[in-house]
């Protein structure tokens, strides 16, 4: 199934910060201390959102007849997370897919995808990080060929970051 990443516009903001609720709410079915807060967000998730949006950094991911599968955001830098960084590279944060899509390949086929756009803007990692209370979510990236490079404390969680190498 082919798919398409739309850029997210200013007046969608409630629809992202839903996206994110809903799937806060799917995470705590699974028991997973992950997210929680995006059910009732602090104001710096909601300017961390308006600012990638404001970026062109936030997209929906839809099938060419424009089902809605979730939402992505795609960085050329991530100061938080990274720091600055020598090695051109993509990073994703946020990767949403709605709960009735879980278990088909989207994942997967989503971040193929965004690894395919960045080795053909010669980008030489693609990165990403993962809550460490979610060991579910650290082991499919692993199982991706994301390899475990580090971790950064933040006030709401501690990450594992993630990194794979594209040749």
């Amino acid at each position: 199934m082919n798919i398409t990443f739309n850029q997210i516009k200013n007046h969608e903001k409630k629809t992202v910060l839903a996206l994110f609720k809903e799937t806060a709410e799917k995470i705590n079915k699974m028991n997973i201390d992950h997210w929680q807060y995006w059910k009732n967000p602090p104001i710096e998730k909601i300017k961390w959102v308006e600012e990638g949006i404001e970026k062109n950094e936030f997209f929906f991911i839809e099938t060419l007849n424009k089902e809605n599968l979730g939402m992505v955001r795609i960085l050329n830098e991530d100061i938080l997370y990274w720091g600055k960084q020598e090695h051109k590279a993509k990073y994703i944060h946020s990767l949403v897919v709605k709960e009735k899509y879980n278990g088909k390949g989207f994942g997967i086929k989503i971040i193929q995808e965004i690894e395919n756009n960045a080795k053909e803007d010669n980008c030489e990692y693609l990165r990403l990080d993962a809550d460490s209370k979610n060991p579910k979510l650290c082991n499919y990236y692993e199982k991706m060929g994301f390899k475990k490079v580090g971790t950064k404390k933040l006030p709401l969680s501690i990450y594992n970051l993630y990194q794979k190498e594209l040749k």
